[in-house]
């Protein structure tokens, strides 16, 4: 107990953090793996600390004991008492319930037996168990699992295929179950590293890349194999994923977000593996094809011709004995697909994102069905070790036009953030920036097509948008990527799995009320290590509704570690905030 310290712990579980304290920025990084953030205004940053976040910390090996010692080292007051036992009590919950196959039961009697599954099959059922009675009786009196599960001497039978349905019904009552049942190996692909690219350049995974795929792989034992991993935009997740694949040699299917990344998944594992064009396949709304490695998009698998219809390429799953499955940026996992995923649960599963956070709040679903947080960095140590660059963040507030003050105000809530996202003077300041930034990158990101279309004719400069055809889409990235065209404008169409490493600056002149999931995918666009910092812009209409999602936005920031600066626009020229009458926004200490 320090009175310097930057910690407040409070008995219903919430940490307040000062963030002007001089251990500020080590208390955050030794909280996050086992706190979320809530609340990130100016001074003080809540935390709270979860049973989901206790059970991410507890699969990734963290004790009752670690999060005691964490909390006592920097926190200002005597942590309560009670505090500690219900940290134990909710992790001691993580593995109480296993899930196994009858192979793996002691004291199975023969009658009782499957029979022994070859090496890329499994057996038909599958046991729930638990060393307590009581914990025994609560599953059997549960409604919800009763279509599920048969009771027998030895623990709850249930089919193969109700293996994901039931764990997440579990995780619903409160039970993280320990998933020990054997995975399918699949059928076998040589899938290895180059050395050197095919590109002609050096390669070698970086350390942290590597130690994220082991830690998935684990020791190959029960309950290893399958996880999330977080890792910031532009520090190669996808390069974990192929490290995985050279771990596994298998069959792998990848979905991911658009046709562009798709795109990008295919050249990379060309450049990078020793696989062959034959070995990759597409599986998209333009081309459908399936080899031993299969890259789908979201969109196409959870098409279906009407509402109430069936998804009919929920096919590809089982086309062909997938080894493992890759869900790129797992936090937009669509809730279809989660579906088909609760009958995957025999297959090894890799969850690759930049955060948890999903707008839906279905984490715990991603936690039982893809599978528990495996490995974490925080962004700024890799920026520290410049694998990617430093952010500037700032927010720019500016005031709306007189002749829309009225319209605004009579407006619905609706139509109030639209008034606010394409207040006119937007344009003006991006011009502005632009011009300020001559030797940067940029792009200028937005919501509404209207505005966008507005922006790139100020700026004469090409317009990317849901409509543009998939090859100009991807003619445009290039010309970018070479320099080229050194500004365009994009709609959320950029915002995910789009490697653009040149980026060094974003301008944000609207948002998706408020995503923080958004503002990650966002600011990574910009993260690329290029030797020089990074600048990442956002323009809000002042005491309008943007002001209040711009809020909710700033979590991540401040989840990361990032200063995030205000300035005020006067019409000709920007103030920064302080010199304006508000206080600077400090983020990240």
């Amino acid at each position: 107990m320090d009175p310097a310290n930057p910690l407040i712990v409070q008995s219903d579980r919430t940490l307040l953090l000062d963030v002007h304290a001089p251990k500020a920025e080590e208390a955050r990084i030794v909280i996050l793996p086992f706190a979320e953030l809530e609340k990130s205004p100016e001074h003080i940053h809540t935390y709270r600390i979860t049973p989901l976040s206790l059970w991410n910390a507890a699969s990734a090996g963290f004790s009752p004991g670690d999060i005691i010692s964490a909390l006592e080292t920097y926190s200002r007051y005597p942590v309560p008492p009670g505090i500690s036992q219900g940290f134990a009590d909710t992790m001691a919950r993580y593995g109480k319930i296993r899930l196994v196959s009858a192979e793996q039961l002691p004291g199975l009697a023969p009658s009782q037996t499957t029979p022994e599954p070859a090496p890329s099959s499994l057996p038909e059922e599958l046991f729930l168990v638990a060393g307590e009675k009581a914990i025994m009786a609560e599953i059997g009196a549960a409604r919800s699992l009763q279509k599920y599960l048969e009771k027998t001497a030895l623990g709850f039978r249930l089919r193969l295929t109700d293996r994901g349905s039931v764990k997440r019904e579990l995780i619903k009552l409160g039970w993280p179950v320990q998933d020990e049942a054997p995975l399918v190996s699949g059928e076998s692909q040589e899938i290895a590293l180059r050395e050197q690219s095919a590109a002609g350049r050096p390669f070698a995974p970086r350390d942290y890349q590597v130690e994220a795929a082991k830690a998935v792989l684990g020791g190959g034992g029960p309950g290893t194999g399958y996880g999330v991993v977080v890792l910031p935009c532009g520090s190669g997740k996808t390069l974990v994923g192929m490290t995985f694949m050279s771990y596994l040699k298998t069959n792998t299917l990848v979905l991911t977000t658009n046709v562009a990344a798709v795109h990008q998944w295919m050249a990379e594992l060309l450049d990078k593996t020793t696989l062959s064009p034959e070995d990759i396949a597409e599986y998209t709304g333009d081309t459908k094809g399936v080899a031993p490695v299969t890259i789908a998009t979201y969109q196409i698998i959870t098409w279906r011709p009407h509402k109430k219809g069936d998804f009919p390429h929920f096919k590809l799953f089982r086309e062909r004995p997938w080894g493992l499955i890759i869900y790129d940026e797992v936090h937009l996992l669509p809730a279809p697909v989660f579906r088909v995923t609760a009958e995957l649960q025999a297959v090894r599963r890799l969850g690759l994102t930049a955060t948890l956070v999903r707008e839906d709040g279905a984490e715990d679903a991603v936690f039982s069905l893809v599978g528990p947080k495996r490995y974490d960095v925080p962004w700024k140590d890799l920026e520290s070790k410049g694998w990617i660059a430093e952010a500037l963040c700032t927010e720019i507030r500016l005031d709306m036009p007189e002749d829309l003050k009225i319209p605004y105000a009579v407006a619905s809530q609706r139509e109030k953030y639209r008034l606010a996202s394409e207040n006119p003077f937007k344009e003006l300041i991006v011009q502005q920036l632009v011009e300020n930034h001559g030797d940067d990158h940029i792009l200028v990101i937005g919501q509404y097509i209207t505005q966008l279309e507005s922006l790139a004719r100020r700026l004469k400069t090409p317009l990317i948008t849901g409509k543009t055809p998939n090859a100009e889409r991807e003619q445009i990235y290039d010309s970018f990527k070479k320099g080229e065209v050194r500004v365009i404008v994009v709609s959320k169409v950029a915002n995910f799995a789009i490697d653009l490493p040149d980026a060094s600056m974003a301008v944000q002149v609207s948002g998706s009320f408020g995503s923080r999931q958004e503002e990650a995918q966002r600011l990574g666009r910009i993260l690329r290590p290029k030797g020089r910092n990074s600048y990442f812009y956002t323009l809000v209409s002042r005491y309008t509704l943007e002001e209040d999602f711009a809020a909710n936005r700033q979590k991540f920031l401040a989840e990361q570690g990032y200063k995030y600066s205000i300035q005020h626009w006067t019409g000709e020229d920007l103030v920064t905030a302080g010199e304006g009458g508000d206080d600077d926004k400090d983020a990240g200490r």
